[in-house]
């Protein structure tokens, strides 16, 4: 691993719980391999472009990191409604990350339209060079998790693998298409590729209650939630 800065920024509003003060401690890199993102997930770290961040807060502990045991998964009665609508209908290719119009175009709808219903800051059109940034140069090796629907782009996921599983960092929809359940589709796909693979792990990242983007995570079950002694347990909600 190659780190270039380690800081954490005083105290702000936090984004998942509005009544709660948030603190991150963000560490930028360079270079990070597979097995070091591992080790920085079983320590509650994240990723997002070339920062890894992890939750610094005095009084919240609300983020709590989330895997699924792939063995143990079982879709219930909505996750198995929406395979129906999507196996079959909606294809899914994986690659290496881009920047198309295309992508750029669905990533502007999909957050115009959530700032619309949940309340998300306003959002500036994103340039070709954020984007770039934020999921196309990356520190490690990421893939590129693109959905189509008559052949045109309805989803992008993006996914890392590491060595004991894959990791879910972000994913954005046609909005026009919400009756799909696309992020639930998601979800399940990064399952079935990891159990298609052989690795027993799916990394969700943090589980928020109370929080209506995040809470979507406390669905797939059974999972396990890391604790502050870094061992992983059963996630009773």
């Amino acid at each position: 691993m190659v780190s270039l800065l380690v800081y954490t920024p005083p105290p702000s509003e936090c984004s998942y719980l509005p009544h709660e003060r948030s603190q991150i401690t963000y560490e930028f890199v360079a270079e990070l391999s597979p097995a070091e993102y591992l080790d920085r997930l079983n320590q509650g770290w994240r990723r997002f472009g070339h920062s890894l961040f992890r939750p610094a807060c005095e009084t919240c502990s609300e983020c709590k990191s989330v895997r699924v045991p792939v063995g143990t998964f079982r879709p219930d009665r909505s996750q198995r409604r929406a395979l129906a609508a999507n196996d079959g209908a909606v294809e899914l290719v994986i690659r290496a990350p881009s920047v198309t119009r295309e992508k750029l175009d669905l990533y502007d709808k999909f957050h115009r339209f959530q700032h619309a219903d949940k309340g998300w800051p306003n959002h500036a059109p994103e340039t070709a060079e954020a984007y770039r940034e934020s999921f196309v140069a990356n520190p490690i090796p990421t893939e590129e998790w693109c959905y189509t629907l008559e052949g045109k782009l309805v989803g992008v996921g993006y996914v890392d693998a590491v060595p004991d599983g894959l990791s879910a960092i972000y994913f954005f929809h046609d909005p026009d298409q919400r009756d799909r359940s696309l992020g639930t589709f998601n979800v399940l796909s990064v399952i079935r590729e990891a159990e298609r693979r052989g690795l027993p792990h799916v990394y969700l990242g943090y589980y928020v209650a109370g929080c209506r983007s995040l809470e979507y995570k406390g669905r797939f079950r059974p999972s396990e939630v890391l604790g502050g002694d870094g061992r992983w347990r059963p996630f009773a909600k």
